[in-house]
């Protein structure tokens, strides 16, 4: 009897992933997110700007094909909610869970631009932290809940600097400070790069990584999370036939591993540009 219901659901998950191929939504030759997925039939994908965080994240390198999650220990993540890995390295602690996925993702992307003072992110306990601040030689001391700027040594803009800085943050931020930090969008004016997310703890939050439209006006998204503990980025699962496609609606998002109250969809605040 056991060994029945397993085949069926084998035969269920199968005959989903074939019909999902049937469609021509995934391409296992792609090398990124616009290459791998092709939208729903009826839908097209939104026009994103030039060299923007859109455009990022539609084009983030993916991990071949097949490719299983690993975890921060080098196991496999054993709940396969995920149609495609990120090609994202994590440390080897149990630091990059889902908010620090996102705030990986933003930091990056403003880092490979030389963007720097567009780099900051706000502890639990209400400090904003620039990375600015880094490049000139400060760190942060900690002391419970207290926190001061201090010298230490290092300064610059090199990856050393910059990953001592996402350490940190990782460290002292979550679902919560993030939540905090980010403003509310309504689901009509959504743009990919913005982000579901509940402050809590445990909280959680996924990024949208692409937006397609239909003639009508009707959208579908993808997503991405990392989860606990610490484990790879990846594409989520999603709705049945147009995976790793979601429908867009005003209500629930109900993702394999978190269901989004109706209100979760937040943005980062723009932090101006600085001349120079």
């Amino acid at each position: 009897m056991k060994m029945r219901t397993w085949a069926c659901l084998l035969s269920a998950s199968f005959l989903a992933a074939i019909a999902v191929c049937a469609a021509g939504l995934i391409e296992p030759q792609g090398k990124n997110i616009e290459e791998r997925f092709a939208p729903p039939r009826g839908y097209r994908r939104v026009a994103c700007e030039k060299g923007g965080f859109a455009e990022y994240l539609r084009g983030y390198r993916l991990k071949p094909h097949g490719s299983e999650v690993k975890l921060f220990d080098g196991s496999t993540k054993a709940n396969m909610v995920w149609e495609a890995v990120l090609d994202m390295p994590i440390l080897q602690r149990d630091l990059i869970q889902c908010a620090d996925a996102v705030i990986k993702l933003r930091a990056e992307y403003f880092f490979s631009r030389g963007e720097y003072d567009r780099i900051e992110f706000t502890l639990t306990n209400g400090m904003k932290v620039p990375f600015s601040r880094f490049t000139e030689g400060w760190n942060v001391k900690v002391k419970g809940n207290r926190t001061e700027w201090v010298r230490w040594g290092k300064a610059g803009t090199s990856r050393d600097v910059f990953d001592d800085y996402l350490r940190f943050i990782y460290t002292y931020c979550g679902t919560k400070s993030l939540a905090k930090e980010m403003v509310d969008v309504p689901v009509w004016d959504m743009r990919i790069g913005d982000v579901f997310i509940e402050g809590g703890s445990p909280g959680h939050a996924v990024v949208v990584m692409d937006l397609a439209e239909s003639v009508k006006g009707e959208k579908v998204m993808i997503l991405a999370q990392s989860f606990m503990p610490s484990q790879e980025m990846h594409v989520l699962k999603g709705d049945e036939g147009i995976s790793p496609w979601y429908r867009v609606g005003d209500g629930e998002l109900k993702t394999p591993e978190w269901k989004f109250k109706k209100g979760s969809l937040k943005r980062f605040r723009e932090k101006e540009k600085h001349g120079g």
